[in-house]
């Protein structure tokens, strides 16, 4: 193509070349168009109907990749201004596309409907064996030939409009457009894998939202109207998928929707909620969890309650919905996740902290009075399965019961396999609180009444309940039994639903709930005698009264104060959010004068940019003219050189590239005008070759008989001349054959004689040979000896010195077990020596406590005996009596219990008193006294004050050296 001055220019050129029948032609102008920079920099208001026109041509022409390379340079222009033009070229595609959908699947509705010639004509033996071979219909192959494509073009062009517009915050809810429309479109012609494909799609746009963070127009997840818009892109999805029936991708829809949920800084609708549930319920079912689908069922009822507007005769229905999918639960069923983490996952799903129970299922759905608005048949089933307790006749009277609440025109229809076991579940439960053994035909004949369960069918169900943990029993093959386990010291877990569902149908404890609740019962009947032993004590009513309203004022007051405390509260959380609010107006308006100045540096920055594209467009011009007119000088050149053909008007347009390929494309006339003239002169010579040979044709019989004679002449000439020779050649032969037939006989002795040497020769050399052979062998066996005697010998010196060195080891080892007993017996004695001195030790410091304790008894004795000399001499003296003896001291000192007294002198100079007779002398006399006695005192212990105390000692009764001297050197080593 050649270049264009305008985008106009490139739209008119393409519009002639469709005119004229050149669509490939006109596509490839216009995608040659966008990769130039006038196409970048021209008005949308320009490019838009350009891009309309190339949408067009894309799609007569299927050519689904250069139409989204397109819309990518489109988008990367049009985004920043005007996103409605993106929106306009992207519906455009799209309805195009469905249109030529929409016109193929006509042509295909003509197609079989003209293929048919004769209507009363019957089928032909080849059309019936191709429809048995090919399986397809004429439709069928007419669709797969006219309307295929377009399906695929179609979905190419919901993938390409979906690539265009991802991960961008100004197109994003065209991207939601355009993916609800993606949607039906799959819904609308059963595509299945290709919704797959679909919602992968998205998933990986979702995931790649974070990866795109720093770009202009990037996706914010936070701002509720974007994540608003995913929600109904992913809640379509999930009915979409419910309805093809992909629960599969209907569950990962409604993990899609949790995880938004999560992510939503406010609630949704409860309208949309209910959609979540409801649809939920569906997968839950299909998947047959009917403990999550009855939960499910609860959670949608709690929100159709609360949001209203629903007439009694569905409130009836949905409340029997909710009853009917918790009886469908089997008793004593656990959550169905193998592991805590898709428990936990699934109750997530939910809006669930905890994984559901069927006894919390069915008091929840109490609590919501749903029993009163279920429809007459439930509630009847409901008294059957959880009132009642009738296990032999409960079969029997629930059957008819399934049989018409489960018919094929109710909306119960699916429960019927979940209401059966869940009704064999009940049965087994109730048989295990009455009966521990119990015949398998017996339970056979129970179950009868409910249709598909046979004795296989119940062992295998046993078989699951007791791999579950939901029932403790044991199936008897030789006896035909199965016995329920009742074990008076099996440990069972309290919370666990199997234990809550056995507790519930139970009409007597088990063995163990008597064990363990034994101390329990214990307890209570004890508590009850000490009541009735002793009773408490008469309370003052009035008093009591009075207490009580005493707490009401209490309380009320607390409540009070409460009050104000909380109406402060609110108040102070008043004025932080007005402040929060005038700060955030402050930061506001700081960011609104960030944004302004920011703008003003992008305006400034702006008409710097277009000032230097002036510039540079001033320069391209300039560039232009001088090119133009070096152009139009080498056109003159070339008119007066190669005699070119250009007018003065066409040189205006022309480049230096065009003139020399309008000189080349003369040059190229030129030739061909120069093959043509000698195309003709090479005819004109034809014509005078086919003449000659239409001359020369008759004589070509007379030339051809001529040949022939002298080709026979030549032969037999060569014939005759080759015979002789054989002759002449055999003559000779037989003469040297004579001539050597003579030494014969010389020959054959000549040959013998040769022979005979060779042969000789060969002998001796033969013998030689052996020889050699036979000498070689003898020294390699020699050798072979020599060396297996010399690895014999080194053998036996390596076991001699081995013996040598285990007779040394062995040595060693009894004189090193010689020297460690006399070592031991050296230290034994050393030890007993030691404990001899130890002992004689402990024995003299043993002797030497017992000295010192008597010394010490001795010196406690005499200061009592002094004590009690004192004593009297602080008393007046009593006159002698002529006719009576003096009386004895008052306090005798009193003798000890473990030593005897023992005289001892008195002090010189000391005078017991009494002894003169008369009475004392004056002051001076008892000072004397006073001197004298306190002397003895002195004299009397002079150990007791002397002797300093013995300080510690250690185990052997020595006294450890707290400090000994070392000289330096020693004090530095240690």
């Amino acid at each position: 193509m050649a270049p264009f001055t305008k985008p106009e220019a490139a739209l008119k050129q393409a519009e002639g070349l469709v005119s004229v029948g050149q669509a490939h032609a006109a596509l490839q102008s216009l995608t040659e168009m966008f990769s130039s920079k006038k196409f970048r920099s021209a008005p949308l208001a320009v490019l838009e109907p350009i891009l309309l026109r190339f949408i067009e041509l894309c799609v007569d022409l299927r050519k689904g990749r250069t139409a989204k390379e397109g819309l990518m340079q489109y988008k990367n222009i049009a985004q920043n201004s005007n996103v409605g033009s993106i929106e306009v070229v992207i519906q455009k595609f799209l309805q195009l596309a469905d249109a030529k959908v929409q016109e193929a699947q006509e042509k295909a509705d003509k197609a079989v409907a003209v293929d048919v010639d004769d209507l009363e004509a019957s089928e032909t033996p080849e059309s019936i064996l191709l429809g048995a071979v090919s399986g397809d219909q004429s439709k069928d192959r007419t669709d797969r030939a006219l309307v295929t494509p377009w399906l695929k073009f179609l979905w190419e062009s919901y993938r390409t409009s979906l690539e265009t517009l991802k991960n961008n915050a100004r197109l994003e809810a065209i991207y939601q457009q355009v993916a609800q429309q993606a949607f039906r479109f799959c819904l609308k012609y059963q595509r299945k894998v290709e919704f797959r494909r679909l919602c992968e799609t998205l998933r990986l746009h979702l995931a790649n939202v974070a990866k795109y963070a720093h770009q202009t127009h990037a996706i914010n997840l936070s701002d509720p109207e974007i994540l608003q818009h995913h929600l109904d892109t992913r809640f379509a999805q999930l009915n979409t998928s419910v309805e093809l029936e992909l629960w599969q991708e209907a569950f990962r829809s409604v993990e899609d929707i949790h995880n938004l949920l999560t992510m939503a800084k406010k609630p949704p609708r409860p309208a949309m909620m209910a959609n979540y549930y409801q649809h939920l319920t569906k997968i839950f079912l299909m998947s047959g969890n009917s403990l999550y689908h009855a939960a499910a069922w609860g959670r949608y009822y709690a929100i159709v309650t609360s949001i209203g507007g629903k007439s009694n005769e569905e409130m009836s229905r949905l409340a029997g919905q909710v009853l009917v999918s918790a009886l469908a639960v089997p008793v004593g069923q656990q959550s169905e996740g193998e592991g805590k983490g898709k428990t936990a996952r699934l109750a997530a799903l939910l809006g669930l902290t905890k994984a559901p129970t069927r006894a919390g299922l069915l008091k929840d759905a109490l609590s919501r009075d749903v029993l009163r608005l279920s429809p007459e048949p439930i509630k009847i089933l409901y008294n059957l399965l959880e009132v009642s307790f009738d296990p032999l006749t409960l079969c029997a009277s629930t059957a008819p019961m399934l049989a018409t609440l489960c018919a094929s025109d109710t909306p119960y229809t699916g429960y019927r396999p979940l209401l059966t076991r869940a009704l064999l579940s009940r049965l087994l439960a109730q048989l295990s609180q009455i009966y521990s053994t119990l015949t398998l035909s017996a339970l056979v004949d129970l179950v009868k009444p409910l249709d598909g369960f046979g004795a296989e069918q119940i062992e295998a169900y046993l078989m699951g309940c007791a791999r579950r943990g939901e029932l403790r029993v044991r199936v008897d093959h030789a006896s035909g039994t199965i016995s329920f386990a009742d074990e008076a010291f099996t440990h069972v877990d309290d919370s666990s639903p199997v234990l809550t569902s056995a507790q519930e149908a139970a009409v007597q404890p088990s063995a163990s709930d008597v064990v363990r609740s034994r101390l329990s019962t214990l307890a209570y009947a004890l508590h009850d005698a000490l009541r009735v032993i002793e009773s408490p004590p008469e309370t003052d009513i009035e008093a009591l009264q009075n207490a009580k309203f005493g707490e009401l004022v209490a309380a009320a007051n607390a409540e009070r104060h409460a009050l104000a405390l909380r109406r402060a509260i609110v108040a102070r959380r008043r004025e932080l959010l007005s402040e929060l609010s005038v700060r955030k107006e402050k930061e506001e308006a700081g960011r609104r004068a960030e944004m302004s100045r920011v703008k003003k540096e992008m305006d400034e920055r702006k008409e710097k940019e277009e000032a230097r594209k002036r510039e540079l467009e001033r320069a391209r011009k300039e560039i232009e003219t001088i090119r133009t007119e070096e152009t139009k000088k080498l056109a003159q050149d070339l008119i007066k050189r190669s005699g070119l053909k250009v007018s003065v008007d066409e040189m205006e347009d022309l480049s230096k590239d065009r003139l020399m390929r309008l000189q080349v494309e003369q040059i190229e006339k030129e030739k061909r005008d120069m093959n043509e003239r000698l195309r003709v002169v090479a005819k004109r010579v034809d014509h005078i070759e086919r003449a000659y040979r239409k001359e020369e044709r008759p004589l070509l019989a007379q030339d051809y008989a001529e040949q022939q004679a002298v080709d026979l002449a030549t032969f037999e000439a060569l014939q005759k001349a080759r015979i002789e020779n054989s002759l002449v050649a055999h003559t000779e032969a037989l003469v040297a054959k004579k001539r050597l037939s003579r030494m014969l006989s010389d020959f054959s002795s000549y040959k013998s004689t040769i022979m005979a040497a060779r042969q000789e020769q060969y002998q001796k050399k033969l013998a030689a040979a052996q020889a050699k052979i036979q000498e070689e062998k003898e020294k390699r066996i020699s050798a072979l000896m020599a060396e297996r005697e010399a690895e014999r010998r080194a053998r036996e010196e390596e076991e001699a010195a081995a013996r040598a060195a285990e007779e040394e080891r062995q040595r060693q080892e009894a004189e090193l077990r010689v020297k460690e007993e006399a070592e031991a017996a050296k230290k034994r004695e050393e030890e007993e020596r030691l404990a001899a001195a130890r002992r004689e030790r402990e024995l003299e410091r043993q002797a030497a406590l017992e000295e010192a304790k008597r010394k010490a008894q001795r010196e406690q004795e005499a200061e009592e005996r002094r004590a009690q000399r004192r004593i009297p001499e602080k008393q007046p003296p009593v006159a002698a009596s002529p006719w009576r003896r003096s009386a004895a001291p008052s306090n005798p000192p009193i003798p000890s219990r473990t030593t005897p007294p023992r005289a001892e002198s008195p002090a010189p100079g000391a005078l017991r008193p009494g002894e003169t007779g008369g009475a004392p002398g004056g002051w001076r006399q008892r000072e004397m006294e006073r001197a004298a006695l306190g002397s003895s005192r002195q004299t009397a212990s002079p150990a007791a004050n002397s002797a300093p105390l013995p300080g510690p000692k250690d185990e052997d009764g020595f006294e450890p050296v707290t400090k000994v001297w070392r000289s330096r050197r020693l004090q530095g080593q240690t």
